[in-house]
C-alpha cells in the first residue's frame, strides 16, 4: 500500500492576479501568496485588471469588490462573459447575504469578508486551486528525475540537483506537461510575472542553464528544442505522478 505521503495532493505553483486598491491589504495578500511559492501580481484599479485578464492567463484571481473606478462584480461579469474560467475569490467588506449572493451569482467561486484571518485566506486559496485542472501529485518522476513540489527538492538518479527558483519552475512546468511543446512566449507568461522585465531571451538563458545542469549530471537530453515551436520535456513511458 502506498503511504499517505505519496497519496498527498499539493497545488502546483500558481500565477495569481490580485485586484485590490488598498495598498496595505494588497501587500499582505501578496506576502501570503508568495509564502506559498506563487507568482503574484497586484493591481489597484479596474482598467488595469481588465487589461491583465485580457492579455495573460492566471490560475487564480483575488478580486476586491470596491475599486476606485468600478466594482469587482462588473469586472467579473465582463470576464465571465468573455469565457474566462479562472477561479475567482471575491473580497469585500460587505457581510450582507444578498451581497454574497450577488457575487456568487455573477461568477465568483468563493467569497471572503474583510477583515479575514490569514490562515482562512490561505485555506480558501488552496481549496480553489485544488480544482481538477490544477490538482497535482506531490512528487513527479520521469527520466531519472524526481521533483518534489512541496520541498522544492530535485534529485537526479538519487543525487540532489541544485536549481535556482526559476530553473525549478521551468523544470516543474515542463515535467507536469510531458511531451507537450511550449513556446518561449508561453513559458515567459506562465513562469514570470507580467510585471517583470524578463523577455523571451531570459527564457532562452534560463533554459540553457537548466539543460546544462541536467547534462552535466549525465542525463540524456530530455528537454528538446522543437524548432520554430519551443521546448518539450520528453518523458517517454516512465513518467509518474502527473
Amino acid at each position: 500500500m502506498r503511504s499517505a505521503r505519496h497519496l498527498a495532493i499539493f497545488i502546483i505553483m500558481a500565477k495569481v492576479l490580485v485586484v485590490e486598491d488598498d495598498a496595505d491589504t494588497g501587500a499582505t495578500i501578496k506576502d501570503l501568496l508568495v509564502l506559498e511559492s506563487h507568482t503574484v501580481e497586484v493591481v489597484a484599479d479596474g482598467v488595469e485588471a481588465n487589461n491583465r485578464l485580457q492579455q495573460y492567463d492566471y490560475d487564480l484571481v483575488v478580486l476586491d469588490w470596491e475599486l476606485p473606478d468600478t466594482t469587482g462584480v462588473d469586472i467579473l461579469k465582463d470576464y465571465r462573459s468573455n469565457r474566462g474560467k479562472t477561479p475567482v475569490l471575491m473580497l469585500t467588506g460587505r457581510s450582507d447575504f444578498a451581497d454574497k449572493e450577488t457575487g456568487l451569482d455573477t461568477g465568483a467561486d468563493d467569497y471572503l469578508t474583510k477583515p479575514f484571518h490569514p490562515r482562512e485566506f490561505a485555506a480558501r486559496v488552496r481549496a480553489l486551486l485544488r480544482r481538477p485542472q490544477v490538482m497535482q501529485s506531490e512528487t513527479v518522476e520521469a527520466a531519472g528525475i524526481s521533483l518534489d513540489g512541496r520541498t522544492k527538492r530535485v534529485t537526479l538518479s538519487g543525487k540532489d540537483l541544485e536549481l535556482r527558483p526559476k530553473e525549478f519552475a521551468l523544470l516543474e512546468f515542463l515535467m507536469r506537461h510531458p511531451n507537450e511543446t511550449f513556446s518561449a512566449d508561453i513559458l515567459l507568461k506562465r513562469i514570470w510575472s507580467s510585471e517583470s522585465e524578463a523577455t523571451e531571451s531570459t527564457v532562452y538563458s534560463f533554459m540553457s542553464l537548466l539543460r546544462k545542469k541536467l547534462s552535466e549530471e549525465g542525463l540524456p537530453e530530455v528537454i528538446r528544442t522543437v524548432y520554430g515551436r519551443g521546448y518539450r520535456f520528453e518523458a517517454g513511458g516512465d513518467a509518474a505522478g502527473f
